[in-house]
């Protein structure tokens, strides 16, 4: 189902993935602690130290009872202070989306690994990353970051035509490198506080700063409207045409599950290293999301 909204076709279920995110932005905290929690496997989380953090005392801001909690609220960036008054539930949001990626999304990636070498693996990443060239350009600008905004478009030109549509890394290899900005670091580089610990059925980790931003970086890529559209546009001609949402769907659910397999069966004994050395992943996880998180705003 789609709803137009200003002159903007948007797919339902984008719709209603995005209400989700604001019904968890404005619900209560949960405070206090879980127990143990299982690591987490999903190919968006990234690897974490092999030793399990240290217990950080909560300082979490106090409400009155019938307050609802400020999704805005943390004043800090990556001080060390983890804020996650929803650890409760996303502990078992956590749990779940381990046992989707140890029974469903591992074996899948075995036999990724199996089938396809290393340099394949790295290169249909390599493409899958120019694609997102867009989002990582404006969010520069954005931030008035000129110098990594010309990098940037350095980085596509030469990996869109000498490294074969992206396929090789060629930038890379000539030293024209500049850290990736996305729209949650715009909003942070403006003041937007983190907000609260979010994790998602069968996503990366998130602050609620950071999902918001997630959201936008999807509006801000031209691919979803202009050649693969979830996101119609009046009077913008696409690729694809906007009335073949099936085709549209197909191609950009098979896109992402590609992209994810792939990543994953980069990362098979990383993963398997991470889990078997870290005793409460779940607490390391966040920990090191939130610190990476904060020194990329910094930066």
């Amino acid at each position: 189902m789609w709803v137009k909204e200003a002159g903007v076709m948007i797919p339902f279920r984008l719709l209603a993935f995005c209400l989700l995110g604001v019904v968890a932005m404005v619900a209560t905290g949960c405070a206090g602690k879980t127990g143990k929690a299982e690591p987490p496997g999903l190919s968006d989380v990234r690897p974490v130290a092999d030793q399990t953090p240290a217990p950080v005392p909560s300082s979490q801001p106090s409400a009155p009872p019938d307050e609802p909690l400020d999704p805005f609220a943390r004043a800090d960036e990556g001080n060390g202070d983890e804020y996650d008054p929803w650890e409760p539930v996303n502990a078992n949001i956590f749990e779940f989306n381990l046992k989707v990626d140890r029974y469903v999304l591992k074996p899948v990636a075995k036999g990724y690994d199996f089938i396809l070498p290393d340099v394949v693996q790295v290169g249909v990443s390599n493409i899958f990353s120019n694609l997102r060239f867009t989002p990582r350009f404006l969010n520069n600008v954005f931030q008035g970051k000129l110098k990594g905004a010309g990098i940037e478009v350095g980085r596509f030109l030469i990996n869109s035509t000498v490294g074969l549509a992206g396929f090789f890394d060629v930038a890379t290899k000539i030293d024209l490198v500049t850290p990736e900005e996305d729209l949650g670091q715009t909003l942070g580089f403006y003041g937007v506080k983190p907000g609260p610990y979010l994790v998602l059925p069968l996503l990366q980790p998130f602050t609620v700063r950071d999902f918001v931003g997630y959201v936008g970086d999807v509006f801000l890529n031209p691919i979803n409207w202009l050649v693969v559209p979830i996101i119609e546009v009046d009077n913008v001609p696409s690729v694809i045409e906007h009335k073949d949402r099936t085709t549209s769907s197909i191609i950009q659910l098979g896109a992402r599950v590609g992209e994810i397999v792939n990543e994953r069966s980069r990362n098979l004994q990383k993963y398997q290293g991470v889990e078997e050395a870290t005793l409460d992943l779940y607490t390391a996880v966040r920990n090191a999301y939130l610190q990476k998180r904060g020194q990329a705003v910094r930066e």
